[in-house]
């Protein structure tokens, strides 16, 4: 009797812990997907954007979470949104609504479903719950290191395996170079060169594997080249959503150029000439200059020194835009003893940018150049009338 009593035991314990292992592994009625949404005709949006999907069969559920929001409501939010003091939050909502948010704005979203276990589900699905709890939900955004994406990179990596080894830049490729593209694909020229002048050296770094995947398409691409040994991260890929137009591609890539250099030249043309009212026009055209680019410094200082912003740090084009040209600007009309000195030295800071243009540890956008030429056209002009 003893012996049955104790079999009984046994076999009972055993269904009971096969149930729990059952109840374990078997995690057929969720699914999780990463989704890549395509790039935007607005700024904000150039540059796509990422999202995990979570299908729950068993509740009828569909979720859609994202790392990209923020609150317009928030008090001073022009202020911190240009600092960089802004909390972005994780939100979720309905795939059906975030589906009609992009057809909208005719972007296209695509699928990959995720081919994981059942602890890399839950474990998943628990950071992302514990990340919509009070203040967890916040974060400082950076553009380059902590972001929409690089926030689904990093619970990827950490909670589903996901490894990142094959390159998917060129080798010495930078955070400017990547963001090129995309502004370069959309044609938004005029956006780049006012991105090129705010952004620092530090844009200019060479790029690790790893923080190559700071955009939405390279980790579609990472995810889709990625092994989750033994077996293939991704089970199945789709087109979730495809009512994007075609974009029309142009040639104004170098309009800055041509525009600020043709006024560049025609000035530089002017300010040889002996014609008194060409001559007035020259120093009005030259404290312009001055003040324009010594209100571009004043900016540029503010963006390194008052904001959040890494990437603004060591901002070389402080070498063409002095804060201190916008005194000159207003000097320029009553010629004080000074001002003959500060030209010999916007002379020689032009002369060694142009000279080492190439050779800067930060890419300076090729539109700028004229803008330096002819600063030192002017300096040089001024030291040689006042001899």
């Amino acid at each position: 009797m003893k012996k049955l009593v104790v079999f009984i035991i046994v076999i009972f314990s055993f269904l009971i812990s096969n149930t729990k292992l059952f109840a374990q592994t078997d995690s057929s009625h969720i699914r999780i997907s990463l989704l890549t949404c395509s790039p935007g005709a607005d700024l904000y949006a150039v540059f796509g954007h990422t999202a995990l999907r979570i299908t729950d069969s068993t509740n009828h559920s569909d979720i859609v979470y994202n790392y990209g929001t923020f609150n317009f409501e928030e008090p001073n939010f022009y202020l911190k949104f240009t600092t960089g003091k802004l909390d972005y939050a994780l939100a979720y909502d309905g795939l059906p609504q975030f589906l009609y948010n992009y057809t909208l704005e005719k972007r296209n979203i695509y699928e990959q479903e995720l081919n994981l276990t059942a602890i890399q589900k839950q474990n998943i699905i628990s950071f992302l719950q514990q990340n919509l709890i009070g203040n967890n939900k916040y974060y400082k955004y950076d553009f380059f290191y902590d972001n929409c994406t690089t926030r689904i990179r990093d619970i990827l990596t950490k909670q589903a395996g996901l490894t990142i080894t094959k390159p998917l830049v060129p080798a010495q490729t930078t955070f400017r170079n990547m963001i090129h593209i995309y502004l370069d694909s959309m044609n938004m020229c005029w956006s780049k060169l006012g991105i090129d002048i705010l952004l620092g050296s530090p844009t200019d770094k060479k790029l690790t594997i790893y923080e190559s995947v700071f955009l939405p398409d390279y980790l579609l691409k990472a995810v889709d080249s990625s092994t989750n040994t033994p077996t293939i991260l991704i089970s199945n890929k789709k087109v979730l959503l495809n009512v994007a137009e075609p974009i029309t591609e142009t040639s104004n890539q170098h309009y800055p150029f041509y525009l600020i250099g043709g006024i560049s030249l025609i000035l530089l043309l002017i300010s040889f000439s002996k014609n008194k009212i060409l001559k007035k026009i020259t120093i009005i055209s030259n404290s312009i200059l001055l003040y324009i680019t010594g209100l571009l410094g004043l900016v540029i200082l503010f963006m390194m020194f008052c904001t959040d912003h890494k990437a603004c740090a060591a901002n070389y084009n402080l070498l063409w835009a002095l804060p201190t040209n916008i005194i000159a600007a207003f000097a320029l009309f009553k010629k004080p003893n000074w001002l003959i000195k500060y030209f010999y030295v916007v002379a020689f800071i032009s002369a060694i940018t142009i000279v080492t243009w190439s050779m800067l540890p930060q890419q300076l956008n090729i539109a700028l150049l004229p803008i330096v030429i002819l600063l030192l056209n002017m300096s040089a002009r001024m030291i040689h009338n006042s001899k």
